[in-house]
């Protein structure tokens, strides 16, 4: 058997397949699921949209994420209590919601979406931190990429399964046949083996400080701020990119049907399968290297949005069109199948094991920053720019993400060279 197929069938890599879907399905329940259902009940756009709000969770999980870096779920330990708790919860939270009418019951159905969003991001902070335990340094990258692309394929459940069972059964029970795909991940924190890890804060006020003051000590207050803007950085232009990637096509002249046949099969498969190279090639390449070529590509595929954008308005769509969206489309999501796992494999290597909780969450939260915030702006800058310029700016703000390699990923030094720059 080849090593990386030997690799690629272990169980620590089983393992982060369940990680990674239970992770997903919540979120794409908010982001598909959820509005479908109230719309389909006819609820007002405006109110629909209010719904996004419930997401903050997933930006300040690092305020409460000290609590599962200090305390247990009795018999079950850090990390797989934590999971169990909150998969639990999550089932019962999602299968829940259905039973609501949204005509009568939209603040109740508004706060258990708000639960759902912070049993989501808890879940998140423990399933984070337990992949980083349970993986060496040189199985980060193809475990993280294993994780995002079983994350992704999660999406199908409430954004295609869900929505195909809506129009043969009521509501309640499409919520609870959704909530039901939570099991799997319950079997496997049951059966898990809970990492050893030494060092574990032994007091809250540790949990809380210990956290910040290891990550500077162990790169110092210049190495660690230029590790943090990068992690700002590298995926901005990208993430700003695609903020307004549907409203584009649709402006340059495709009909939502093209946009939904080309972006199924030319967005979902390149993103999953460039996730997966990604994760494969970075076992020979390092994180380093894969930081710097991936990082090519990405900004290759913000040139392609320009390209596309370029052409103006379409007058008619045929089949050269078509292909043209399907190449910008694919080449984005292999973009993003790439950048995201080298992306995700430095950031659990920037942790120490016995504050991974606290710090995973903090560095997540922190990359997630550019797409709650920096894309609210996308609509102004198109209006300003034009949508060529727009992506021309979007293409010159990947640039500082990719100087700042020099410093925190330096092509010719090893994957377990501590970052330090001066």
């Amino acid at each position: 058997m080849p090593p990386w197929l030997k690799a690629l069938l272990s169980r620590k890599m089983l393992i982060c397949i369940f990680t990674g879907f239970t992770s997903g399905l919540p979120l794409y329940l908010l982001f598909n699921l959820l509005p479908a259902w109230l719309r389909s009940e006819g609820v007002p756009l405006k109110i629909i949209a209010a719904f996004a709000i419930v997401q903050f969770p997933y930006t300040w999980k690092f305020l409460w994420s000290p609590l599962l870096d200090r305390f247990s779920i009795p018999g079950f330990g850090r990390r797989r209590g934590w999971m169990l708790l909150t998969q639990v919860g999550l089932l019962f939270s999602i299968g829940s919601l259905g039973g609501f009418d949204p005509k009568e019951n939209i603040w109740l159905i508004f706060g258990l979406s708000t639960l759902l969003a912070l049993l989501s991001g808890t879940q998140d902070i423990a399933v984070d931190a337990f992949r980083r335990e349970i993986l060496s340094d040189n199985e980060l990258g193809l475990g993280n990429a294993v994780h995002v692309n079983a994350y992704r394929v999660a999406g199908l459940v409430p954004g295609s399964l869900s929505l195909i069972l809506a129009d043969h059964l009521p509501w309640n029970q499409v919520f609870w046949i959704t909530g039901a795909f939570m099991i799997p991940g319950m079997i496997m924190a049951w059966l898990v083996s809970e990492p050893t890890v030494q060092g574990r804060p032994k007091t809250l006020r540790q949990a809380v400080t210990e956290p910040f003051t290891e990550f500077i000590g162990r790169q110092g207050w210049q190495a660690a701020v230029t590790v943090l803007a990068f992690i700002f950085f590298y995926k901005l232009g990208d993430s700003l990119c695609t903020a307004l990637a549907t409203p584009f096509y649709l402006d340059i002249g495709f009909s939502k049907t093209d946009i939904g046949l080309v972006a199924k099969h030319a967005g979902l498969w390149p993103a999953v399968g460039g996730g997966l190279l990604g994760g494969l090639w970075m076992v020979r390449l390092g994180i380093n290297r894969a930081l710097w070529l991936f990082g090519v590509v990405q900004v290759l595929s913000i040139f392609g949005f320009a390209w596309l954008a370029s052409r103006g308005h379409f007058v008619s769509i045929g089949m050269e069109e078509r292909a043209s969206l399907a190449f910008v489309i694919g080449l984005e999501a292999l973009g993003v199948g790439l950048g995201s796992a080298a992306f995700v494999a430095f950031i659990a290597r920037s942790t120490h094991p016995a504050y991974t909780a606290t710090q995973l969450a903090l560095f997540t939260s922190l990359a997630a920053v550019p797409r709650t915030f920096v894309n609210a702006s996308a609509g102004w800058l198109v209006e300003y720019l034009g949508w060529t310029n727009f992506y021309w700016l979007c293409a010159l703000l990947a640039l500082p993400g990719m100087a700042l390699l020099l410093k925190v990923a330096p092509w010719n030094a090893s994957d377990e060279t501590a970052v330090r720059s001066g």
